[in-house]
C-alpha cells in the first residue's frame, strides 16, 4: 500500500516522527511525504489537506495520514473533496473501524492533541484494517456517495 503523509506547520513534527517510526517498524508499505516541514507558519491545513487528497483521488497513493494542530480543520479540508473519506482519530478503535465499516481512506490527528505514542498505535491501526465490504457497509457508504453527490 502507498500511503502519503501531510502536515501543517502544526503537525510536521509529527508527521516526521511518524513516517521515522513506520519505517524503522519495517511495516511492507511505501511512506509518501508530501510535506510540511513546520518552518513556515503559513503552512495552512487546507493546503495540505488538498495535496493528500489529489494523491488518493489521482491514484499516487492508496491511503493518506493527515495532521494538523487538532485535526478537526485538516480532516473538515479533506472531506469536502469527492471521493476522501477522512476522520479525526485519537483511538486505535476507531482508527480500524473507520475503515472497516466506513471505507475510511485519510487518518486525520491532531498533534496539540495526541502524544506520539497514541499517534502511532492509531496510524499501525489504521494501516492494518481492510474494509470488510459486508452488505450494510456498501449500502451505507452508497448513501454517503448520494449525498457527496447531491452537493
Amino acid at each position: 500500500m502507498r500511503v502519503a503523509f501531510a502536515a501543517d506547520h502544526a503537525g510536521a513534527a509529527m508527521k516526521d516522527e511518524l513516517i521515522r517510526r513506520l519505517g524503522a517498524a519495517g511495516i511492507e508499505h511505501e511512506l509518501i511525504d508530501l510535506g510540511g516541514d513546520g518552518l513556515d507558519p503559513t503552512d495552512d491545513y487546507p493546503d495540505f489537506a488538498q495535496r493528500l487528497g489529489l494523491a488518493i483521488r489521482d491514484g499516487r497513493a492508496d491511503r493518506g495520514i493527515l495532521i494538523c494542530g487538532s485535526g478537526v480543520g485538516a480532516s473538515v479540508a479533506a472531506n469536502k473533496m469527492k471521493g476522501i473519506r477522512s476522520a479525526v482519530c485519537h483511538d486505535t478503535y476507531s482508527a480500524h473501524q473507520g475503515v472497516e465499516h466506513d471505507d475510511m481512506n485519510v487518518l486525520t490527528l491532531g498533534a496539540r492533541v495526541i502524544g506520539p505514542e497514541p499517534a502511532y498505535e492509531c496510524s499501525v491501526a489504521f494501516l492494518g484494517a481492510t474494509f470488510s465490504g459486508e452488505e450494510r457497509h456498501r449500502r451505507r457508504l452508497a448513501k454517503v456517495d448520494a449525498i457527496e453527490a447531491a452537493g
